[in-house]
């Protein structure tokens, strides 16, 4: 069972949030909590651009049946 907290932000986030949710087709709360596993990710991995975290953990979050698998050029006929 999921559980969750009420937390207090600034609103100027909340409404960055909400705009970038909207783009994303994600809630508000799913909105914030990729930015804060993305944030935590790259803290983890200061080697790696950001932008390749974010992608990565948006990769991981489709669904397996809907990914294409990875054929190398060199296995392509």
């Amino acid at each position: 069972m999921l559980v969750s907290t009420s937390i207090r932000i600034n609103k100027e986030l909340y409404e960055q949030a909400r705009q970038d949710a909207v783009l994303e087709h994600r809630s508000i709360s799913g909105q914030i909590e990729f930015w804060a596993r993305v944030g935590r990710a790259a803290l983890d991995n200061p080697d790696l651009p950001v932008s390749f975290v974010a992608e990565s953990l948006a990769s991981l979050a489709e669904p397996r049946e809907l990914s294409t698998p990875f054929v190398p050029r060199s296995a392509r006929q």
